[in-house]
């Protein structure tokens, strides 16, 4: 078996991604590690599927990728059973969406932008 366990997303700050991630967007710390004095094992998880490495920038390219690790296009796709519901909740905790709800082919999406500038599809997946 094999699947795609973490995508690493790029920040300045560990303690300010977890606050994010998990009080703003409602993802679980899965794993708070420390690997070093300034280095640390961070993953977040939305519940199921792919998790999030959440890594703190340490040199000038990697600062310049934070936000931009996708060249601006949606860099990820987060699929949920409420739309409704976790737009409401995201926009009342301050995330900004490039958009309204819109219906597609594979069910009804939306764009934000988290903290750092990452485009990602809010999706509800048609049955």
């Amino acid at each position: 078996m094999r699947r795609l366990a973490l995508i690493t997303v790029l920040v300045p700050d560990y303690d300010e991604a977890i606050a994010y991630f998990t009080g703003v967007l409602g993802f679980s710390l899965v794993e708070d590690t420390p690997q070093s004095e300034t280095k640390r094992w961070v993953v977040v998880s939305p519940g199921e599927g792919c998790g999030l490495l959440i890594a703190k920038a340490t040199t000038p390219a990697q600062t310049a990728a934070i936000g931009r690790q996708a060249g601006d296009r949606v860099a990820l796709f987060l699929h949920t059973g409420d739309i409704v519901r976790d737009h409401a909740a995201f926009s009342e905790k301050g995330v900004v969406f490039e958009g309204p709800l819109r219906e597609e082919d594979y069910g009804r999406v939306t764009v934000f932008r988290d903290l750092y500038g990452n485009r990602w599809d809010l999706i509800e997946p048609r049955p």
